[in-house]
């Protein structure tokens, strides 16, 4: 099958000509095809010599949830700022509510840097939903409290946020619904529930005769 798009070659040439067989496209020079230079059984060999995709055996597990998770943050944060919040505010201030906690525990807890979270707590304070304050227990932290303004407005961004997981949700029927929501809590509270640090390989040192 010959593609009409432009193709860019290994060398990041452009390619006018290209033909796709198994999936892949092979670029050639413009007109090489047209003219019939380039053939089918050349367009085999070069498919042929070409690295393969490598087959999957499992399915991809991480593609299916970053992706549903992309979706539903875009979807969460369109739906989160017809009343002026974004979804890291919804997030911080939720975790404020839940219990005493310092701007590093929850800059912890939504999986935030700490400039972003700095950030976020600032909108915050500017919008009079939080406020940082120093600590009963431990007057050398500062946490986050949240105002009585923050407090309503995080309770009407929780409706928002369980709407939005309940029209994921009605695209599976009832018992489709139930088994995926335990399979995930049963993933996310063992094999998925810490994230995973990776060590630095290091490498032995050869001896110089």
């Amino acid at each position: 099958m010959r593609s009409r798009q432009p193709v860019v070659g290994p060398d990041g040439s452009r390619f006018r000509d290209s033909a796709v067989a198994g999936g892949q496209a092979v670029a050639f020079p413009r007109g090489m095809i047209r003219l019939g230079i380039i053939s089918g059984q050349m367009i085999r060999a070069n498919l042929d010599g070409m690295a393969q995709l490598p087959a999957r055996t499992v399915p991809d597990l991480t593609g299916y949830l970053t992706h549903a998770g992309h979706v539903l943050e875009t979807q969460l944060s369109a739906a989160l700022a017809e009343i002026g919040l974004t979804l890291r505010m919804q997030c911080v201030l939720r975790h404020a509510l839940e219990a005493e906690r310092t701007q590093i525990q929850i800059a912890e807890l939504a999986y935030l840097d700490k400039t972003t979270m700095v950030v976020t707590v600032d909108a915050l304070e500017k919008a009079g939903y939080a406020e940082r304050k120093p600590s009963a227990t431990d007057r050398r932290a500062r946490i986050i409290a949240v105002t009585e303004a923050g407090a309503a407005i995080a309770a009407e961004g929780q409706q928002i946020v369980d709407r939005v997981h309940a029209e994921a949700l009605d695209a599976l029927t009832a018992a489709q619904r139930k088994t995926f929501v335990e399979s995930v809590t049963t993933l996310v509270a063992g094999p998925l529930a810490t994230p995973v640090t990776a060590q630095p390989v290091r490498r032995s040192r050869q001896r110089i005769a």
